[in-house]
């Protein structure tokens, strides 16, 4: 099986960074390569762009692909998500100059919008019945309303300072962007793919957990139960000789600060708090 991942920019560390918390260790590392190995030797990993990633997939040059959503829309295949991944957050919007006549997506009728997505952007007038020229561009889209080339972009914004910085204001919100995995719909059942998914999402599900391990009087287990909000209870275990038991718990890393206090006053001791790496539930 193979993952195309993007071969630079914004989303390629992440993506890498997760396949190794997966337990997917590359071989010798991804600088300046097209393909690398894993520890499985059933699974490697194609670096492309990620604009070409949903063709790749689509294709079937890969099993599977990490990109962004906005790729996959552009693209126009009809690909299966499997995974929002969490990373690569981002919005593709409408923007005009903040002294223009543009305040809403239908005083775009009639006038030109310059853009890197310009299958996303007719979809989007489209869907609204607004009658737009739509002109494509490769790059410093932002300029493009200071230089007379468009009245309008749509373009890819996480903060929004570049298009503060470019004298932009938000028209609307086109679509809502991240990282996610993406299968051909042939393959997305696959054994290996769903070996993938699961691995994955077990990273994903031990993000911002703690596990909290302690010991507690036998004779206090009730009160200790009620401190904890645990991730469907705790486990609980008898300690050889004593009056204690052994507790074992997961729980929001938000919450360890106030728990690890409520468990000292009703009894609870040698707490210990470990990362989790992994949570398959």
């Amino acid at each position: 099986m193979r993952i195309a991942v993007p071969n630079k920019g914004r989303l390629h560390d992440p993506a890498l960074q997760l396949l190794e918390r997966a337990g997917l260790h590359l071989d010798n590392g991804a600088d300046r390569k097209l393909y690398a190995g894993t520890v499985d030797p059933d699974v490697s990993v194609l670096f492309a762009r990620a604009a070409d990633i949903p063709e790749y997939v689509w294709d079937g040059a890969a099993a599977v692909g990490i990109t962004g959503y906005d790729q996959v829309r552009e693209s126009g295949h009809d690909l299966t998500e499997l995974l929002d991944l969490e990373f690569g957050s981002c919005r593709l919007v409408l923007a005009a100059p903040e002294d223009g006549d543009i305040s809403s997506p239908a005083d775009v009728a009639g006038k030109t919008v310059a853009t890197e997505f310009p299958t996303v952007a007719r979809d989007y007038f489209a869907e609204r019945g607004i009658d737009a020229e739509v002109v494509e561009v490769t790059g410093a889209t932002e300029l493009t309303p200071h230089v007379d080339m468009a009245d309008a972009i749509i373009d890819i914004t996480s903060t929004g300072t570049t298009l503060a910085v470019n004298r932009l204001a938000v028209v609307d919100e086109v679509l809502s962007s991240s990282a996610r995995l993406f299968a051909h719909p042939d393959h997305a059942d696959d054994e290996k793919v769903q070996q993938l998914v699961m691995a994955l999402r077990s990273v994903l599900s031990a993000e911002g957990k703690r596990y909290l391990m302690m010991n507690a009087p036998r004779d206090r287990l009730d009160e200790v139960r009620d401190v904890i909000p645990g991730l469907g209870g705790p486990t609980v275990m008898d300690v050889a000789g004593g009056e204690h038991v052994a507790v074992h718990v997961v729980v929001d890393e938000r919450d360890v600060y106030e728990v690890v206090n409520e468990l000292k006053n009703v009894g609870a001791s040698g707490i210990l708090v470990t990362e989790i790496e992994r949570l398959v539930e």
